[in-house]
């Protein structure tokens, strides 16, 4: 029996758990660490933050590791459901996760692209789409992903910035499109315009862009 592809919701809530658990460093069942797992290791593989503040984990058969620090892990897991908020209305572009210097100038960027995902009709989010990863498929893409991204440093170098790096987490939108204002509450949309040397735009000067990684699921059309 042939494994059934991913349902649109299933990828969103996919791709967010992957890109934070990175920066912080199977079954049906994707749970949300994924964009977090991404988050997390990217700040540990690039020494934003003291090693000790990081503790080992597996994730998709692959060492990752995951901050212990409350008040990163509260950021990080706000940005990546904002994150995932943006997804479910299939507005994101790029999901840009930005290395600064104190003077807030970026020097890399990990850019996460999901322009290229396929349509779904907004009523058909908890429908497997045919032409989507199947959840064995997208373990093994994220696996991949992962073992590159430990191998890093090794790649493109030490970072020696000592206190003075930080890290922001960027979303480009399609068609400049604005945040999606919450139905809930009258609370303004957790985003703030980006500076644009952050962004993955080419005429703007960065030290290092490491090549974007391409996130091909599925896209929604508007309700």
């Amino acid at each position: 029996m042939s494994e059934e592809t991913l349902t649109f919701n299933q990828t969103v809530q996919a791709i967010a758990e992957f890109s934070m658990f990175c920066i912080l460093a199977s079954g049906k069942k994707l749970t949300r660490p994924s964009v977090k797992v991404a988050i997390h290791t990217i700040l540990y593989v690039r020494q934003i933050y003291p090693a000790e503040v990081f503790v080992r984990r597996k994730k998709f058969d692959t060492p990752v590791y995951q901050s212990r620090h409350p008040a990163l892990n509260e950021y990080i897991s706000g940005a990546v459901k904002a994150v995932a908020d943006e997804l479910a209305h299939g507005k994101v572009n790029k999901v840009v996760v930005v290395i600064k210097d104190k003077e807030q100038t970026a020097l890399e960027r990990f850019i996460f692209s999901v322009e290229t995902m396929i349509h779904v009709e907004g009523f058909n989010k908890d429908i497997g789409v045919e032409e989507a990863m199947t959840p064995s498929s997208l373990v093994q893409y994220f696996r991949s992903f992962l073992v590159k991204l430990n191998m890093i440093e090794t790649q493109i170098g030490q970072m020696y910035l000592g206190n003075d790096a930080s890290f922001a987490v960027v979303i480009e939108l399609k068609d400049d499109a604005a945040p999606t204002q919450s139905h809930t509450t009258k609370d303004p949309p957790p985003w703030m315009p980006a500076v644009t040397q952050h962004t993955s735009r080419p005429n703007h000067l960065v030290k290092r862009t490491v090549p974007s990684i391409q996130m091909n699921f599925v896209k929604v059309e508007p309700d």
